[in-house]
């Protein structure tokens, strides 16, 4: 939503509906977002803002009203989960999940809702090769309870995973699914492209950490078109259509094999209003709802 050219939010839905989109993820809960979602039979993850995350820790009535305001309020929009803060270390972390998960059950939707967080794999101390996968030792007493706690209330892990960010260490092929062989081999695992290799690193990382049977699901993933190092149309298109047929298919990673990878694609438009200038061009549509390239989504 950070561009001052994009469409408005019925239309946002309308052009979801129309390429088979059946899942969203917004950052706030935006009433105008939420309203134009009514009756769309879209799956909606909703954010719980960073700034918020203090007084919902802090206050069980808080979390009930944000609930009240920010999920009741919409009875014909289908929650799928809620995300409690975004890439954020804070102490205020599991006391707001366990708040909204309070606020979720005594609503009576704890069985339809899911209450997580959403981290980003710079919280890996080591990532390489991936079953030496670790979280930071400063970040240990953070995940750790974060994890148990999903775990036992049957939610995933959501993770921002993008192997654009490492480009400086890899081989671009690796980093599109594009290598015709393994390139890395890690005992008897072999991985052919580094999307598996993070995902795998990150799934070690919580097998130390107590929780290897949380399942994660992929929050934001993408590629940008301009602005940056190994930035092209071309390069967006082929990490997409590769990772969309990677992650639909039953083959999992290496490590966690024989199941599809939940993954949302960040993002849905080119926001004209980021810094620095690659931040822009992460959109799979233009401000005009033109599709960059031909995308399946089925």
């Amino acid at each position: 939503m950070l561009g001052n050219n994009l469409p408005p939010k019925p239309d946002v839905i309308a052009l979801f509906k129309q390429n088979g989109i059946k899942r969203m993820r917004l950052y706030d809960p935006n009433p105008e977002a939420l309203k134009a979602l009514g009756g769309s039979n879209i799956e909606v993850t909703v954010g719980v803002l960073n700034q918020d995350l203090q007084k919902l820790a802090s206050s069980p009535a808080e979390a009930t009203t944000w609930v009240q305001t920010n999920i009741k309020s919409y009875p014909n929009v289908t929650f799928r989960y809620i995300v409690v803060g975004n890439e954020v270390q804070s102490q205020f972390v599991l006391g707001a999940m366990q708040n909204m998960f309070n606020a979720i059950s005594t609503a009576g939707l704890k069985s339809q809702i899911r209450v997580t967080t959403a981290l980003d794999t710079g919280i890996l101390g080591e990532s390489f090769p991936p079953s030496k996968g670790v979280f930071k030792a400063d970040a240990n007493g953070f995940i750790t309870p974060i994890a148990k706690f999903l775990a036992a209330n049957g939610s995933p892990l959501l993770m921002n995973v993008y192997p654009y960010f490492a480009l400086a260490n890899v081989a671009l092929d690796y980093a599109l699914f594009k290598s015709p062989g393994v390139v890395v081999k890690d005992g008897a695992l072999g991985y052919q492209n580094l999307f598996d290799a993070m995902m795998d690193a990150l799934y070690s990382a919580l097998e130390k950490a107590g929780a290897g049977s949380l399942e994660i699901v992929v929050s934001e993933t993408g590629w940008p078109t301009s602005g940056g190092n190994g930035t092209s149309l071309e390069n967006q298109k082929s990490y997409i259509l590769n990772l969309i047929n990677h992650v639909k298919g039953t083959q999992g990673t290496p490590k966690k094999p024989g199941k599809s990878i939940e993954t949302y694609i960040f993002a849905m438009f080119d926001e004209n209003q980021k810094t620095p200038d690659y931040e822009k061009f992460w959109g799979l549509f233009t401000p005009n709802k033109q599709i960059k390239y031909p995308i399946s989504f089925a």
